[in-house]
């Protein structure tokens, strides 16, 4: 199973082995620039929990380490917990910039997960970092954020959840062409390999590729275009389990 990105990996553990379409594509929100959040802020916020993400033992490294504060819990009439939390990134000691995110179903137990790059092949001091957040173990949605931090400036380029389950699921595969540290431009699609419900062999599913989507550098800002119908699988493979974990 080809899975490039380290939250493929996060989302394995606990697991046991277990035709293009021509609509229009479109242009994608863009990407999220983060404002610097002054630590009078922070100090306003009372965090119930701080996880430490560590990134880089290098000490030159852009980033080292991010830490995770929970700052606000709050379940709905369904008792349906969502999360606040503020990701204050550090060289060493040194706390750079921080950014919020709001993650919903919150589960008792999620871990936080990062990797510098866009690959597993990347530069350790890529701009890159992706971070990830779940409960660790089968059929739990995880939550995926790719940051890009240069020249003090802070983006959030793209926001993905996966999920596994005993060998099927759900994730995003990055590719870098170029294979530079920092790129101008990369893409990535998601990959699903789910049971084949129309099938009386139990052991057979389908692979799937959707949702394809352009990333460019303009400037100093990343833009993003959708290069496939939305939703919409644009490739489709029947096999095995075993078929489709034995490929590399």
């Amino acid at each position: 199973m080809k899975t490039p990105i380290f939250f493929s990996l996060l989302l394995l553990i606990g697991c046991q082995n277990k035709p293009t379409n021509s609509e229009a594509i479109a242009e994608l929100p863009v990407p999220q620039e983060i404002a610097m959040i002054t630590n009078d802020d922070a100090a306003d916020e009372r965090a119930l929990r701080t996880d430490t993400i560590y990134l880089s033992e290098d000490k030159d490294s852009p980033i080292t380490h991010v830490l995770a504060n929970l700052v606000d819990l709050k379940a709905d009439q369904d008792s349906i917990m969502t999360s606040k939390f503020r990701l204050d990134f550090y060289q060493n000691k040194n706390k750079l910039i921080s950014s919020k995110v709001v993650i919903k179903n919150y589960e008792k137990g999620s871990e936080w997960g990062g990797s510098i790059g866009l690959t597993n092949t990347s530069h350790k001091n890529s701009p890159f970092i992706q971070l990830g957040f779940g409960y660790p173990a089968c059929g739990y949605v995880h939550e995926n954020y790719l940051y890009y931090f240069k020249n003090s400036s802070l983006q959030l380029v793209h926001q993905w959840n996966t999920m596994s389950d005993s060998g099927w699921g759900n994730w995003l595969e990055i590719v870098n062409p170029s294979n530079a540290s920092d790129p101008k431009s990369f893409y990535c699609k998601t990959v699903a390999f789910v049971p084949a419900d129309d099938d009386e062999n139990m052991d057979m599913g389908v692979l799937s590729h959707s949702d394809s989507i352009g990333f460019e550098l303009k400037g100093n800002q990343w833009s993003k275009k959708l290069l496939s119908a939305k939703d919409k699988a644009y490739f489709q493979k029947k096999m095995t389990f075993d078929q489709f974990n034995s490929t590399e």
